[in-house]
């Protein structure tokens, strides 16, 4: 079902940022052409050469990377995706994608693609209740974006609710439905 699929993971600075790894291996092992994104904070919570392993292919973090082959990587990128999955999407990554900002090569190629957006926030409870937050959700979705509900539990900071990322598994069982 998702063999010969392109998907962009983009992984954002939340500590989720580790489950991100067993998604990307879930969707290897499915045949799924992967590449991967990550935001500058994320890589101070996992290395992007865990992601390239995973995928067999160079994890972006710099639009400006020199050590290429010469094409706008972020366009060339956009075009092929089937699916743009940002998976944990912090605060701050969410504030950017509701208002085109483009400041990275996460947000920069998000906003350069046209296929299907699903968005899995990860924060600690009261920055994903504070109305700033939600409003953002808000119109990340009326730009036709899929947000999905963070799940609840016991969060890294020590705090309890909602916040956490879905597993690994929940989110393939969602990546295979819009591509079904």
């Amino acid at each position: 079902m998702l063999k010969g699929k392109t998907i962009i993971l983009g992984v954002s600075g939340s500590i989720a940022a580790y489950k991100a790894a067993s998604l990307a291996s879930l969707l290897v092992k499915n045949g799924v052409d992967l590449q991967v994104i990550m935001t500058k904070n994320a890589t101070n919570i996992i290395n992007p050469i865990t992601f390239e392993t995973l995928s067999g292919h160079k994890c972006y973090v710099d639009t400006f990377d020199r050590n290429f082959e010469f094409n706008v990587n972020h366009v060339s990128l956009a075009k092929k995706a089937d699916l743009f999955v940002i998976a944990p999407a912090t605060a701050n990554v969410i504030a950017k994608l509701s208002n085109g900002l483009c400041d990275d090569m996460l947000t920069t190629t998000f906003l350069a693609s046209k296929c299907k957006k699903l968005i899995y926030p990860a924060m600690n409870t009261a920055m994903y209740e504070n109305q700033i937050t939600q409003d953002n959700i808000e119109k990340c979705r009326h730009y036709g974006m899929i947000v999905s509900e963070p799940s609840a539990g016991h969060l890294a900071c020590g705090d309890d609710g909602k916040g956490k990322m879905p597993e690994p598994e929940e989110i393939f069982s969602k990546i295979q439905e819009i591509l079904a």
